[in-house]
C-alpha cells in the first residue's frame, strides 16, 4: 500500500526516506505486527510503497537508528519489528534535554505533581519482594556517608528508591515519566557535584520519608503515602536547591 498521497505542511517538509520510515511505521501498526516480527523483503517493500531502492534502503537505517528495527544476516536474517528498551528510550529523549541548562526547580516542578500520585495509586498494590527491595535500597544509606564517594553513592542509591517505584506503576506513561526524571535528576546530581558538599539534613530527611512511605505502602494507606510523598519532594527540593545555589556560588568564586 503507497503513502497517502494527500499530506500536511509539516509532512512535504519531510526528506522522501523520513516520510518513508513513517509510511512503514504506520503499516507496521496497521498489520498489528509485534517485537521480532519479519518486515517483508526489500523489493516487496519497494513494490508497496512505490519508491526506488536507495529511498527504502535509507528508510530502513532511519528506523533502525531509531531501534525500531533490528537487522540480521545470514540464514534467518532479514528485517525485524524491534521493541525500543526503556534505557535506550530515556537515552534518546535525554539528547534532546543535554543542551537545555535545566534547572533542579524544572525537574522538581513536575516530581511534585506527578510522584505522589504515584505513591498513592502504589499503596496495597505492592508483592512483599519489591516492598522488601524498597527496604534494602534505604539499607544502603541507613548512615550518613563517611566521605565524599560515598555521598555520591548515597544520593545515587536514594534516586534508586524511586525508580523502583516508577517502575511498579500501572500507568506506563507515568512510569515512564517519572524514570526519566529520576534518570536526569541523577545525572544532574553527578555531573554538577550536587551532592558536595554532604548535606545531612537532606541524607536524614530522605532516609526518613522513604522509610515512611514504605509502611504506608504496606499499609495500603493511599491518603498517607500520596502526604508523605508530597512533603517529600517539597523538602528535598528546597534542599537540593541550596546545593545548587552553593555549587554556583563556588563556581562564581572560583
Amino acid at each position: 500500500m503507497p503513502p497517502a498521497t494527500t499530506r500536511s505542511g509539516d509532512e512535504l517538509r519531510l526528506s522522501r526516506p523520513v516520510q518513508v520510515a513513517e509510511a512503514i511505521k504506520s503499516w507496521v501498526v496497521e498489520q498489528g505486527l509485534q517485537a521480532g516480527d519479519r518486515l517483508p523483503g526489500e523489493s516487496d517493500l519497494i513494490a508497496r510503497f512505490g519508491m526506488a531502492k536507495g529511498t527504502i534502503r535509507e528508510a530502513m537505517r532511519i528506523l533502525e537508528a531509531q531501534g525500531l528495527i533490528k537487522t540480521r544476516t545470514g540464514p534467518g536474517g532479514g528485517s525485524f519489528v524491534h521493541e525500543v528498551s526503556r534505557q535506550r528510550a530515556k537515552a534518546l529523549l535525554g539528547n534532546y534535554f543535554y543542551f537545555k541548562d535545566l534547572s533542579i526547580g524544572d525537574i522538581y516542578q513536575l516530581r511534585l505533581t506527578l510522584e505522589p500520585e504515584l505513591a498513592a495509586s502504589l499503596a496495597g498494590r505492592l508483592s512483599d519482594d519489591i516492598l522488601q527491595q524498597l527496604d534494602d535500597n534505604i539499607a544502603a544509606y541507613s548512615d550518613p556517608s563517611g566521605d565524599i564517594e560515598e555521598e555520591r553513592a548515597q544520593h545515587v542509591a536514594s534516586l534508586r528508591f524511586h525508580a523502583i517505584l516508577a517502575e511498579q506503576a500501572q500507568n506506563p506513561i507515568l512510569g515512564f515519566i517519572i524514570d526519566f526524571m529520576v534518570n536526569l535528576l541523577t545525572d544532574l546530581t553527578v555531573y554538577r557535584r550536587l551532592y558536595s558538599p554532604p548535606n545531612v539534613e537532606l541524607w536524614q530527611q530522605g532516609r526518613d520519608h522513604q522509610r515512611a512511605l514504605v509502611r504506608a505502602l504496606r499499609d495500603d494507606d493511599p491518603d498517607r503515602a500520596r502526604a508523605i510523598m508530597r512533603e517529600h519532594m517539597e523538602i528535598a527540593w528546597t534542599l537540593m536547591r541550596r546545593q545548587e545555589v552553593g555549587m554556583q556560588n563556588r563556581f562564581i568564586s572560583e
